[in-house]
């Protein structure tokens, strides 16, 4: 018999496979770690390309695992949950073998799993799944789908004494046949999403040491230090988010709790409210968050518009032809524009399309 004969009937090749596959493990674990870290850090900064583009990792990742460590579960959870709030409108689409779970009602059992894994919950946690729960039959309503928003009422709050105000609110809601019912506007999705991105920026002001974006950084650095460019745009989105901070707790300061609201008189909750009405004053409420998130517009602060100059036009076009439409950060990263976000990007490119 031939050396590797008896190598292979000694047992060695089921030692080296128990071996690789521990290594396996543990490098499976850290692109665990990175494509949660990109997935959340994409939803945050709403860049719709780039988080599809990671929600196939995350999924083929965390869908590899025969078992998942007590480790793996928040990255897990907070991968599914991102998914399924990105889908939230969309009924068409389907997380469950049950086509009557919505996204939304299906994010609702991610984020108790999550919750789960919390040490110690805190308000900002009730607040999520309240606004879950309202949003799951707010989008019902918007499609005109009331049957369909009585039946996921019910799916809600199988226990007759959980959250019973709110329960008896959106019975009401759903009974009136009126989406633009100020509980529905208040408590909307945009909040949903605002609540959710501020405890997305928790988990990645936790995990922004991940192994894979350690040694990627050393990687960068040592081959130009385009990483110190990356740090001073992020330094500049930080800075104006804490200058805007006064802004923006003025614009939520009446949406801030849903104690208050679920605590009140049920024909104030339902108090009529015409579409035209609403229109009008959610133009007005985009106006003003539109100012808060970027540096357009004349912001309370006493801020000016900063126009775009012909040679940032350029640039933007250069960026778009070199990395593809929707890669607002690599183009940010890569030009010299003056203070600008990823999101200012995009709607200045919006705006020269619309020009030609």
């Amino acid at each position: 018999m031939s050396e590797m004969g008896r190598e292979w009937g000694s047992g060695l090749v089921p030692v080296v496979s128990a071996a690789l596959a521990r290594v396996e493990a543990v490098a499976a674990d850290w692109v665990l770690e990175f494509s949660c870290y990109c997935l959340c850090r994409h939803f945050v900064e709403e860049c719709g390309a780039e988080f599809r583009r990671w929600t196939d990792v995350a999924l083929a990742v965390s869908n590899g695992f025969s078992k998942v460590t007590a480790h793996q579960k928040k990255m897990v959870y907070l991968c599914q949950l991102l998914i399924r709030i990105a889908k939230g409108k969309r009924l068409e689409c389907h997380f469950e073998n049950d086509k009557r779970i919505s996204p939304l009602e299906s994010a609702l059992s991610f984020w108790t799993l999550l919750e789960r894994e919390e040490s110690k919950l805190d308000t900002r946690h009730e607040e999520i799944r309240r606004l879950i729960q309202i949003q799951v039959v707010a989008v019902y309503m918007e499609k005109g789908y009331y049957k369909e928003a009585g039946e996921v009422l019910e799916r809600l709050f199988t226990d007759s004494e959980s959250h019973k105000p709110l329960r008896m609110k959106l019975a009401t809601i759903v009974k009136s046949k009126d989406p633009y019912v100020p509980l529905l506007q208040s408590f909307s999705y945009n909040l949903l999403l605002s609540k959710v991105k501020s405890y997305v920026e928790l988990f990645l002001k936790e995990n922004e040491t991940n192994f894979l974006l350690q040694v990627a950084t050393k990687q960068v650095e040592s081959k130009g230090g385009e990483v110190t460019v990356l740090q001073s745009k992020t330094m500049n989105v930080k800075e104006e988010r804490e200058n805007n901070s006064e802004t923006k707790q003025r614009l939520t300061e009446e949406l801030r709790s849903t104690t208050s609201w679920l605590s009140g008189d049920i024909t104030s909750i339902i108090r009529p409210c015409s579409k035209e009405r609403y229109r009008a004053s959610s133009v007005q409420r985009l106006k003003d968050l539109q100012n808060v998130e970027e540096r357009g517009g004349d912001l309370p602060g006493g801020r000016r518009r900063q126009p775009w100059t012909s040679e940032e036009d350029k640039k933007l076009k250069s960026g778009v032809r070199q990395f593809g439409v929707g890669n607002w950060t690599k183009i940010l990263i890569h030009g010299d524009f003056n203070n600008r976000t990823s999101v200012m990007l995009k709607d200045r490119w919006r705006t020269l399309c619309k020009i030609k």
